[in-house]
């Protein structure tokens, strides 16, 4: 939040990116202000310890897993979905990189009067779709109407619930590979394109890129066979990948380095992303996990994800205990040289998801 004379405030565009002014304001607006003994169930994890989603202990054993989010991604439309199949992936997919089985969830739609039915009625049908094909139930939820002028045409906010019997909380070790599941910046770079003017969507999906929305339930497998080896899991959704490791580094007084050759981005990304001098490593992905894999393992859990459908998963590089640099991100680039990767800030893609 930037302060303005006379002690007053306003909140600008880079406040929800999901980078440095955007974990500043949470400090500033919840963490600080919610009381410790508040802050989670007990026996949980909640604003305590910030994630994808919070943990609350079952009777019989276990966790809920918990999570919410709200999607105004701009525009609705894109090559490889829309808006309602990009919330129900996004909520399963948080609830899942916690190490929960997604069991139901819950939708609010607010949507502008005026907005075409017919676009509600595809936005909706793909949440369905997506839900039925997962086995999600859809348990409640709440529908509005703005009037004209007060919203921009539709924002879709969901709610997942999940069980976890070993859940994944964040916490990368000194020595952890990093193991990247898939190719990332493939939906931050289609919405980054179709913001700019750059072809419509039937345009952009008769080529080679569409966004990488999916559920990523195929990982619970391969998070299960490894419990007590994965020590972090994170979709790089707003921020990308650099928001990520940023934040792992951060919280856990380590030094990320990662190979910059080893990180699998499109062709057709990266040649965009040169293109508009933007950073591939900090385009969101919608289809995509970070691990921190014990480094005992870290080539079984490769093989392992190559097996159950993630041709593209590999290890792009390590953490490390270095005193000198915890909390930093630094990529070795081709040429042997090294250029730190800095945390995000400011609005690189406005409304991605």
């Amino acid at each position: 939040m930037r302060r303005i004379p006379g002690g007053k405030g306003v909140v600008e565009l880079a406040d929800g990116q999901g980078g440095v002014e955007t974990l500043r304001l949470l400090e500033e607006l919840f963490f600080r202000r919610v009381k410790e003994h508040l802050k989670r169930v007990e026996g949980g994890v909640g604003i305590d310890f910030p994630d994808d989603g919070a943990l609350i202990p079952l009777p019989g054993g276990g966790f809920l897993v918990v999570t919410a989010d709200s999607y105004t991604v701009n525009p609705p439309f894109f090559p490889g979905g829309n808006i309602g199949s990009l919330a129900v992936h996004g909520s399963i997919n948080d609830v899942v990189m916690m190490g929960g089985r997604p069991v139901a969830m819950l939708d609010t739609i607010v949507v502008e009067e005026g907005f075409p039915m017919g676009d509600l009625e595809a936005i909706v049908n793909s949440m369905l779709e997506a839900l039925e094909k997962e086995g999600v139930p859809l348990i409640g939820g709440d529908f509005k109407v703005m009037p004209k002028g007060q919203l921009d045409r539709i924002t879709v906010t969901t709610v997942g619930l999940g069980v976890a019997r070993s859940p994944i909380v964040d916490k990368p070790r000194g020595g952890d590979k990093i193991v990247v599941t898939d190719y990332v910046g493939d939906h931050g770079a289609v919405i980054l394109m179709l913001q700019m003017g750059m072809g419509d969507v039937e345009e952009i999906a008769s080529g080679s890129l569409k966004s990488d929305s999916k559920p990523l339930t195929p990982l619970l497998p391969v998070f299960e066979k490894f419990a007590g080896y994965i020590h972090a899991a994170r979709d790089p959704t707003r921020g990308g990948l650099a928001g990520v490791l940023n934040e792992w580094a951060r919280s856990g007084g380590l030094l990320a380095v990662i190979r910059e050759e080893e990180v699998p981005v499109r062709d057709a990304v990266r040649r965009f992303a040169e293109m508009l001098g933007v950073d591939p490593l900090y385009l969101a992905s919608e289809g995509a996990a970070v691990l921190s894999v014990s480094p005992e393992v870290a080539e079984e859990v490769v093989s392992e994800l190559r097996g159950r459908g993630f041709p593209n998963a590999r290890v792009i590089g390590e953490f490390r205990e270095n005193p000198k640099y915890r909390g930093f991100v630094v990529s070795e680039t081709g040429v042997g040289g090294h250029r730190i990767i800095e945390p995000p800030r400011g609005v690189i893609v406005p409304r991605i998801c």
